[in-house]
């Protein structure tokens, strides 16, 4: 005889069902200063963000209580203190910063960043540029580079 799947636990909040949610962060405006010409830098610019993750075992859907989700405001607060803290050059960098600070606060499996200039400088009309860069917790669990 097996033994039961560990993840099947009836007396787990959940019944035992693995599950995770998805959260997601859509136009959040922040004035920053990142930019290749020296102007965005010093002038700084609008950016808008959007940030989507997931929540592995969210026991919200389950309990229904407040500290058992994600806090959206603190979500908003990590966004705009990476965007504050220092100025990169492009958005790429930017993007990629903040989705390491949501996988390390979180423990998100995956997050997908996207960051957007809604007034960018340049000759030519345009609505807006943006990059969205999409990340992957590593497969090792404990962090450590494979050796090689």
């Amino acid at each position: 005889m097996s033994d039961p799947d560990p993840s099947l636990n009836p007396d787990a909040p959940n019944g035992g069902i693995e599950s995770s949610a998805e959260v997601e962060l859509r136009g959040l405006s922040i004035y920053t200063h990142h930019g290749v010409s020296e102007a965005e830098q010093e002038v700084g610019q609008r950016l808008e963000f959007d940030v989507s993750f997931d929540v592995p075992d969210c026991d919200a859907m389950f309990t229904d209580r407040l500290e058992d989700t994600v806090d959206y405001a603190e979500v908003c607060d990590i966004v705009a203190f990476v965007a504050t803290e220092r100025s990169y050059r492009t958005l790429e960098r930017l993007a990629h910063v903040v989705g390491e600070r949501l996988i390390e606060r979180y423990g998100c499996e995956s997050v997908r960043v996207r960051a957007a200039k809604p007034e960018p400088p340049l000759p030519l009309a345009i609505q807006e540029v943006a990059v969205e860069v999409t990340q992957e917790r590593a497969a090792d669990e404990d962090g450590d580079a494979a050796e090689g």
